[in-house]
């Protein structure tokens, strides 16, 4: 009788969770997030040190040997220019503009001087100067691959030359660079998500708690018309939800350099001035009124604040999925209909302003659309508060 007892217990309780629909995607809805968070990760992490297969990177290269010469054409896939020693500063330039993938300095009579060296003598052994932009993908993929080949030269050679060895800054990548690379690559997607986060911790409470605990039929009967109601809560929802931001992203900005170690030193949100600022505040409010209102909705068809949590899942997949192509590179998208996709557009108008590739009238566009998409989310909130069948569900 115990073991029909158990069974039957057991029985009844398997059908409540797999009776309801929303008990099964809350089930099965973390591995699909793992899945699609940790694929578009990978394509990100690709992207970020990678570049497109048929890309031809350019390289200058003074006094370029023939053994080199050849070693680069056998492994093909690259563009060499030979260029003058009288041109090495302008190389530079163009590497520190990311307008040159590479520029390698190669003493003079290279094969002669590695032939005549001998490693057991303690001298000075010829040395090639390579210089790059680490703030670049192109860049630093094309600096990888090019010491790559010589490394693998020298090994044939036993140790007669070596590469960057003098006391010169081979990584011509500015500050400014690098430290906008970082945050472009990084604080779209947790600013997306703190943005989230606190619009999800307010929105369901505010109205599938109110329809939960019946306090919303109370409001309803009030001389306010559902249309401000609808307003009124966007507006108060919206304020608490950039505190809580807010306060996510400082925390983030000023412990980013320590999180990052090494690279501390060159992590400094200084670089940023009161414009840029201003823009990211401009997109982070817009941003978040939509985010309230998007949530709003949903939670008015839920039925509890658990309901609710379910209801919102989907959009928080959504926002961390946009987010993570804040990691693929290459600033921000100059294409003006990118800006008319709602939440996309946003995360790219922070990758341009934290990477310097602001486009004006892209943020001008994401802005004006966030604000349409809002006006329209409230009408739907308004209609949804007017209906009986959707207001008063418990």
């Amino acid at each position: 009788m115990k073991s029909n007892g158990i069974v039957a217990i057991m029985r009844k309780e398997l059908a409540r969770f797999f009776g309801d629909k929303r008990m099964v995607v809350s089930i099965l809805l973390p591995g699909v997030l793992i899945y699609v968070m940790y694929s578009f990760m990978g394509q990100a992490m690709g992207s970020l040190y990678g570049v497109e297969e048929d890309y031809v990177p350019t390289v200058q290269v003074v006094n370029l040997p023939e053994s080199v010469s050849a070693l680069v054409e056998a492994s093909g896939g690259v563009n060499l220019l030979e260029t003058e020693v009288s041109a090495v500063e302008d190389a530079k330039a163009a590497v520190a503009e990311q307008g040159l993938d590479l520029l390698a300095v190669f003493p003079t009579d290279f094969d002669q001087a590695v032939a005549a060296y001998d490693p057991t003598s303690g001298g000075a052994a010829p040395n090639v100067e390579i210089y790059y932009n680490a703030a670049s993908t192109a860049s630093q993929s094309t600096y990888m691959m090019f010491t790559s080949l010589l490394d693998a030269y020298e090994a044939q050679l036993a140790n007669k030359f070596d590469i960057n060895a003098g006391g010169d800054t081979y990584n011509l990548a500015s500050e400014k660079d690098t430290a906008g690379t970082y945050f472009a690559s990084l604080m779209p997607l947790l600013l997306m998500i703190f943005l989230y986060s606190g619009c999800v911790a307010v929105a369901p409470e505010s109205i599938a708690g109110e329809k939960e605990r019946g306090t919303i039929a109370t409001m309803l009967i009030t001389p306010i018309r559902r249309g401000d109601i609808a307003v009124g809560k966007i507006l108060a929802l919206a304020v608490v939800a950039l505190l809580s931001g807010a306060s996510s992203a400082v925390g983030t900005v000023l412990s980013l350099p320590k999180l990052m170690g090494a690279a501390s030193d060159e992590l400094s949100a200084n670089i940023y001035g009161a414009q840029d600022y201003l823009l990211l505040a401009a997109v982070i409010l817009s941003t978040v009124l939509l985010l309230v209102t998007l949530i709003s909705i949903l939670s008015t068809f839920a039925k509890t604040v658990k309901e609710a949590q379910t209801y919102v899942m989907p959009l928080m997949i959504l926002v961390m999925v946009l987010g993570v192509t804040a990691m693929f590179g290459g600033g921000a998208k100059t294409e003006l209909w990118y800006y008319l996709i709602p939440l996309y557009n946003s995360v790219q108008c922070m990758v341009g302003v934290f990477s310097f590739s602001t486009v004006t009238t892209g943020v001008a566009a994401a802005l004006a659309a966030n604000a349409v998409y809002t006006v329209l989310g409230v009408f739907v909130l308004t209609r949804m508060f007017n209906n009986e069948k959707i207001i008063f569900s418990r």
